[in-house]
């Protein structure tokens, strides 16, 4: 008989579960397996591309999604072996794995289902991987957010067991679907998931029926998973958090004593997470409206107080206070209709207009609403005030506190774990990245004796025993392991070690062109450069780029560049910040701009904006003889331009010229 059966349930994401059948192949050495893969009628090319690369997968292939419960139990009617593995397939697993879990059960026979340590991609424990049952009380606790208050209380914590200690192994009432290992006997005598149950929920009700059964539920610490959790949900256009509460409703409905309270508590919960979900996707746009709204009404009162002509005594008292509110909402709508509130950005631009249309469209309003046409003038006064409020906050908001500022000009500090010929591939490739800037720091060898040796132009600055100390020191934004290199036990050890450091861990698939990793595939294959048009190319940003120099150009000509020639005169002494100063009057010719590549505006044709005073060249750490990196930064920033892009620029640059840094 084979030893075990591993079932997976597949949804569109063909790169962790790439990943995971790596881990699996490496973790089944020794162990006589099936892998059975049900695919829940994906579209991202996931079933080509597995029976390609795995040709010895069993495939079952849906034509609709029928949910996570059905699909497994398609596998498990099918399956062989002695013991079933039921796992995610955004998962990966250590080399010991298989193999621990195994040993316990032959070690434990009073066992039928058992999961082990499941951990989030930064090192912390995933809390669904031991679970009490959904009782009313245990409901109650959770829905309220008592257990997050109260994570060490055995009365307020039991549906997560955060009081337990993670590091020990113990009997729980339920553990997660992501690794699930069951004995066949349990399937034989209760069969496999309640469908009813389409997602959330599943894993707890057959945890449930397996102890009613006789069958006794683990946790098991002594080996452990990354789970990247959620990768299919994000694939689809579920309600996760409908389905989470319906789930715990439906659990607690069939196995367990209800009332009309605890049935009214667990709709309600529905209601309020996705009122609260809905608060965090959205609390830019809700929190500019609010402040559109508080300074529109505020600007309404202050201009019926500016404005005091002979006849004028202010609005009447049978329109107060409603006259300073209506307008104000008004103009939040007309905002709203034109685009102005985003969720992740602040647009100043958007925001003018729209005080533009609502200036027109309320002015033209008060010619068919004559009872309450009180003063134009009022009207054109509060426009004037609001055009600066409205304009100033949302620029503080961008420049200093950096809200609604959609830019990743920084460079990411990358570290990548491994030293050989596909390590230096995959620097190559991040280098030439055009999504995001990498900085390759050096490589990390699987051993001390590589330290200092230098593999294509990359240097091995340390070895695995010493990572944590490296991430420290160099202030690592980015590690990336090597899959072909490391074993899956040393990058656990690794994520273990660092937990707590705010460092983000991805792993290269086999084929070097996509990460994987919290909770996000990145591809590294960019569009040809000819074939795209950037934003420098854009007539508005363009124009806006152009009236930017001029305006700031002319303030440095008329107040700051006569000081600095006469000292420079005098003293004979120059500095970058000397040298851009003295540049400036290039930028009113239109020879050069504020902002930009250091010496070509082409590149192979794409044009990339006039050579600046400074750029991405100037306040990044780069090889000024390093063509290609300059390269890479003028089509960055041509691709990413916006004024914002500029002004962080410019704020980065007079950093590192007067205060010798850069932030």
């Amino acid at each position: 008989m084979i030893d075990l059966s591993i079932i997976i349930v597949n949804y569109n994401v063909k790169e962790f579960l790439l990943n995971l059948l790596d881990s699996i192949k490496k973790a089944s050495v020794n162990l006589s397996i099936e892998i059975i893969i049900v695919d829940n009628a994906s579209d991202d090319g996931s079933v080509e591309l597995v029976k390609e690369k795995f040709p010895e997968v069993d495939f079952i292939v849906n034509k609709k999604n029928i949910g996570f419960g059905a699909a497994n139990n398609l596998a498990l009617a099918k399956a062989r072996g002695k013991y079933f593995l039921l796992i995610n397939p955004d998962t990966i697993v250590k080399e010991d794995t298989l193999y621990k879990m195994l040993i316990f059960f032959e070690n434990n026979p009073q066992a039928g289902i058992a999961g082990c340590k499941v951990l989030n991609p930064d090192g912390s424990l995933q809390l669904a991987c031991r679970r009490g049952f959904p009782g009313p009380w245990t409901s109650f606790t959770k829905v309220m957010g008592l257990s997050k208050l109260f994570p060490k209380s055995k009365l307020f914590a039991r549906y997560n067991l955060t009081y337990l200690d993670e590091n020990q192994t113990y009997e729980v009432d339920a553990i997660s679907g992501a690794f699930m290992m069951m004995r066949r006997e349990v399937y034989e005598k209760i069969g496999g998931f309640d469908t009813q149950f389409f997602m959330y929920g599943e894993d707890l009700d057959l945890c449930y029926r397996a102890q009613s059964a006789g069958f006794k539920v683990y946790y098991v610490h002594s080996t452990e998973i990354i789970h990247y959790k959620g990768e299919s949900t994000k694939r689809s256009n579920i309600d996760e958090t409908k389905y989470f509460y319906d789930a715990m409703h439906m659990f607690v409905r069939k196995h367990l004593a209800t009332s009309f309270f605890v049935e009214s508590m667990l709709r309600l919960a529905i209601i309020f997470r996705k009122f609260f979900a809905f608060l965090n996707i959205y609390k830019l746009p809700i929190a500019s409206m609010c402040f559109d709204l508080i300074l529109f009404t505020t600007s309404v009162y202050i201009s019926e107080k500016i404005y005091k002509p002979g006849h004028w005594t202010g609005f009447p008292h049978y329109v107060i206070p409603w006259i300073y509110f209506v307008p104000s909402l008004f103009q939040v709508i007309i905002s709203g209709l034109t685009g102005t509130y985003n969720k992740t950005s602040l647009s100043v631009l958007k925001t003018v207009l729209s005080l533009f249309y609502g200036l027109v469209i309320l002015s033209s309003l008060t010619f068919f609403f004559k009872q309450f046409a009180f003063s134009r003038a009022v009207i054109l006064i509060t426009y004037g005030i609001v055009f600066i409020l409205f304009s100033s906050w949302r620029i503080i908001f961008k420049v200093i506190f950096k809200v609604g500022l959609i830019s990743e000009t920084r460079k990411i500090n990358t570290l990548i774990v491994g030293a050989g010929e596909k390590s230096i591939k995959l620097a190559q490739k991040l280098k030439s990245n055009l999504s995001k800037l990498y900085n390759i720091v050096g490589l990390v060898s699987l051993s001390r004796k590589e330290i200092g040796e230098t593999h294509g132009s990359y240097k091995v600055i340390g070895a695995l025993e010493n990572i944590k100390k490296i991430i420290s020191d160099k202030k690592i934004d980015l590690v990336i392991f090597s899959s072909e290199q490391l074993t899956f036990n040393q990058m656990f050890g690794v994520v273990s070690e660092c937990q707590g450091l705010t460092v983000d861990f991805l792993v290269a698939g086999k084929e070097i062109d996509y990460l994987v990793g919290k909770s996000s595939v990145l591809m590294l294959d960019d569009i040809p450069l000819l074939r795209i048009e950037y934003n420098i190319s854009s007539f508005l940003h363009r124009f806006i780029k152009s009236l930017f120099d001029f305006v700031f150009s002319f303030f440095i000509l008329l107040f700051v560049y006569p000081f600095i020639y006469l000292f420079c005169l005098i003293t004979k002494r120059r500095s970058n910040f000397t040298n851009f100063v003295l540049q400036v009057p290039l930028v009113i010719l239109r020879k050069k701009s504020l902002v930009g590549p250091k010496e070509n505006s082409y590149h192979n044709g794409l044009y990339v904006g006039l050579p600046g005073l400074t750029g991405l060249w100037f306040t990044e750490l780069v090889d000024s003889n390093d063509s290609e990196e300059l390269k890479k930064l003028d089509v960055f920033y041509a691709k990413n331009y916006n004024i914002w892009l500029d002004l962080e620029i410019l704020g980065r640059t007079f950093s590192k010229m007067i205060l010798g840094r850069r932030d």
